[in-house]
């Protein structure tokens, strides 16, 4: 059997026939790569093959796209694939196509072909390597014409390194065994949802009950003394030898965005779940207790109040909020009792900073970093800090005919020149960000100029003065166009968040253990908010990024991950675990 020691002790014609087929008909890149050997790993053997493709010419990353034939296509019906074409494309059902499928097939890959001069490549085995349904394939091409061409060239070449990835995989007979768990995993609660389509997993609703009980189930499963606090978050920890060792936490969020991904959040549940489990199997404790949280609510879906399970463990959670109520006029606190909660002991959750070691969080990127740079992982150097508010803007509303333009009190005109204000006073500037994601025209017509629009902001930035005075610019000329536009105006600040840092002790730890596992260290800016932000409160905080594709799509159903990013980060996290001594 092929082995990574045997591919680093062949010759360079071994080591190029070893992995013919690997690559679709373009040994050239084999070829160069045998010079980078000894390989530590499979992971710097992957990233070694991908290098030679990134610094090939565009003319030899065209001949390699055009290598690969189309999806049931002509090679296909007429049985001229090579052996590893064959299987993949089986293993998806595109030999069993119906005729309707075969012609939309045929149409989409001639669309295709004259759009772009190279066929439509696909991993069709998908982010688990078990294979995509014909539907999620046909939705994949469909969605991908819609690519300029830059950046299709840049996606098909990544499909052709996930083929390769899977093709390495079974030459090697390697299977990402704690990866493929935390997928299946979040598959199985990511089909729970508050919606009839898309996951939708909202605070205290029946869909994050049942998911927090699955959370606890598969923890205890794992070996680890459980239990649900009085918040909701699923807390599950596996103790050292010693009772008085302390606490290493990790863990994410299990509640999700409107219509959002099944990774987000839950990644960092399920897989040092999953690491815990290998650990309780094989009998190994670390020198400290790990504490994994699944955090009850982290995005604000329901209240509109965001962190609440995290600023529970930091001891921050304003009992004011148990009064919010949600669009159904539900309290928070009513629905804390009717879900077997007990709001008064929420200040009893609260940790002791002297009882920590620090808190890591595993999270996909949600954003394209990684992605465009073929890396894996990513360690997060700081968190940015956030600015909120909810804008209300009163006008008069007119009759659309009669009304001359000069004499309007339009609010959807001010909220037009507010989203640009935002644009504006935010771009060019690092790390900075500003976004209106809500615009509303509460009972609009189309015959009525618009007597009221609401709005939502959102500013963004890893130094915080940067934020703070872009927050000053924009909320001043908000009050300069509805001067200007004779417009009265009213805002709600809803979250403030300081940026985290991550701590360079904790930082320097992951990196290592990345460059163990054979990858190069990158490190990063996390833009999105995390719970880490809240724990940096009381503790060290740390985060390990993966890999997001479908162009780092997140908070949106097309999030995805793969297995073998997920195994290559459980790696990373044991690794880490591991060399983390009990007085750190």
């Amino acid at each position: 059997m092929t082995t990574l020691s045997s591919l680093n002790t062949l010759d360079a014609a071994g080591f190029v026939a070893a992995l013919n087929g690997i690559y679709e008909h373009s040994p050239w890149i084999a070829q160069r790569a045998a010079s980078a050997r000894p390989f530590a790993s499979l992971a710097a053997l992957k990233l070694a093959l991908q290098d030679v493709v990134d610094t090939a010419s565009e003319d030899e990353r065209l001949g390699l796209l055009r290598a690969h034939p189309e999806l049931a296509g002509k090679a296909a019906i007429a049985g001229e694939l090579t052996a590893e074409s064959t299987g993949e494309q089986a293993a998806s059902g595109l030999n069993l196509c119906s005729a309707e499928e075969y012609a939309t097939l045929q149409r989409l890959n001639a669309e295709y072909n004259d759009r772009f001069g190279f066929p439509f490549i696909l991993a069709v085995k998908g982010p688990t390597g078990r294979g995509l349904t014909r539907t999620a394939i046909i939705d994949t091409f469909a969605r991908r014409l819609k690519n300029g061409r830059a950046d299709e060239m840049a996606e098909a070449l990544r499909q052709v390194h996930r083929i390769a990835e899977i093709r390495l995989n079974a030459l090697l007979g390697v299977t990402p065994s704690i990866g493929a768990q935390v997928m299946d995993w979040a598959e199985i609660i990511g089909a729970w949802s508050d919606a009839d389509e898309g996951l939708t997993c909202a605070y205290l609703t029946p869909a994050h009950c049942r998911t927090a009980a699955q959370i606890e189930a598969w923890m205890m499963d794992a070996g680890m003394q459980t239990h649900i606090d009085a918040v909701g978050n699923v807390v599950g920890r596996y103790a050292a030898t010693d009772p008085n060792a302390k606490t290493l936490m990790t863990g994410s969020h299990y509640d999700t965005v409107r219509n959002g991904g099944k990774y987000d959040g839950r990644l960092g549940i399920l897989l040092p779940v999953a690491i815990v489990r290998a650990l309780h199997l094989r009998g190994e404790r670390l020198p400290y207790h790990l504490e994994v949280v699944g955090f009850a609510e982290e995005e604000g879906v329901r209240f509109r109040s965001t962190f609440l399970g995290s600023s529970a463990v930091t001891g921050q959670f304003d009992l004011d909020r148990l009064d919010t109520q949600d669009a159904d006029g539900v309290s928070m606190r009513q629905a804390l009792l009717e879900t077997g909660h007990h709001p008064a002991a929420i200040p009893s959750i609260a940790r002791r900073p002297e009882d920590l070691l620090g808190f890591v969080e595993v999270h996909i990127e949600q954003g394209p970093v990684l992605l465009e740079r073929g890396l894996p992982l990513g360690v997060v150097t700081a968190i940015a800090g956030s600015s909120r508010y909810l804008v209300e803007l009163r006008g008069v509303a007119s009759h659309a005919g009669t009304t001359p333009m000069g004499m309007r009190r339009d609010a959807a005109a001010a909220a037009a020149e507010i989203v640009l204000l935002v644009e504006s006073r935010c771009s060019g500037v690092p790390s900075l960000v500003g976004t209106v994601g809500q615009l509303e025209v509460p009972a609009g017509s189309v015959n009525v100029i618009p007597g009221a629009c609401k709005l939502s902001l959102d500013i963004r930035a890893a130094d915080d003065a940067v934020r703070l005075a872009a927050v000053d610019d924009i909320l001043a000329g908000i009050s300069a166009i509805c001067a200007r536009r004779g417009i009265d105006e009213k805002l709600w600040k809803i979250v403030e968040a300081e940026a985290a840092p991550c701590s360079p002790r904790l930082m320097d730890a992951l990196g290592a253990a990345v460059e163990r596992a054979g990858v190069p260290r990158f490190d990063l800016l996390s833009g999105a908010g995390h719970d880490a932000m809240q724990m940096a409160q009381i503790t060290d905080v740390a985060m390990l990024f993966t890999r997001c594709g479908n162009g780092g799509i997140s908070h949106n159903p097309l999030e995805t991950m793969t297995a073998d990013d997920a195994e290559l980060a459980g790696q990373v996290l044991l690794d880490f675990l591991r060399s983390l001594s009990a007085g750190a």
